[in-house]
């Protein structure tokens, strides 16, 4: 870690306050999500102990080998699943996450409609837009949204809760995010899970609930 996990989640924090006050919205309208994906537990009590309840990680089995214990010692702690998951990883999913943030096939919605009611737990889930058409990247295209987000309610049976995004890295991020609430208003969904280290702040312009903010706290990897 470079510098101090504290000092990054309160410089964090600031820029949120910044972002919501310029947006004239209220603080307690973005989730901040601290992505600890490939940091040990250790660096990820600093940020515990600094104050931050809610998580990121990109793994099903990296989470499950170093959080149940982290979540024992702080129990309000929120476990958000941001990277793609595979539908045979569902049932493990669905035990230690409290939300998905990459709903993004049939498949894996077929397999969460069998999973979540017997798991007994309120999980949020999200589904995934892939703004940039990128074929390198999951996520469900645009002009497909509204269909896949129509079959996730009426097919499988699942309450979504909103959309996330990732934008191209080459490209300014605000069309990308500009289109992610528009599919999000027409679908009557209220969460967006948008906006990085590097373009949180203009995701909060843009109606972010959820900012994913990994190196801006923990430093680089």
């Amino acid at each position: 870690m470079t510098g101090s996990a504290a000092d990054g989640l309160a410089a964090v924090e600031a820029e949120i306050v910044r972002a919501c006050r310029e947006a004239r919205r209220e603080r307690s309208s973005v989730t901040l999500i601290a992505v600890s994906k490939t940091f040990e537990a250790e660096a990820i009590r600093r940020v515990l102990d600094a104050g931050q309840r809610v998580f990121g990680e990109n793994r099903v089995q990296e989470a499950k080998a170093k959080w149940p214990e982290l979540v024992a010692a702080y129990p309000k702690t929120e476990l958000h699943l941001i990277g793609p998951l595979q539908s045979n990883k569902a049932k493990e999913a669905a035990a230690l996450f409290d939300a998905i943030h990459s709903v993004d096939r049939d498949s894996l919605c077929e397999a969460l409609g069998k999973v979540l009611p017997a798991s007994g737990r309120s999980i949020e889930l999200f589904v995934q837009i892939n703004t940039g058409e990128e074929s390198q990247k999951a996520g469900v295209a645009p002009q497909d949204a509204d269909a896949f987000i129509a079959a996730c309610r009426d097919r499988w049976g699942l309450t979504i809760a909103g959309l996330m995004c990732i934008p191209p890295v080459d490209e300014a991020p605000a069309p990308h995010f500009a289109l992610c609430a528009k599919i999000a208003k027409r679908n009557g969904l209220s969460k967006l899970s948008m906006g990085m280290s590097a373009d949180f702040a203009t995701a909060i312009q843009f109606g972010a609930t959820h900012v994913r903010v990994g190196s801006a706290i923990f430093g680089h990897r």
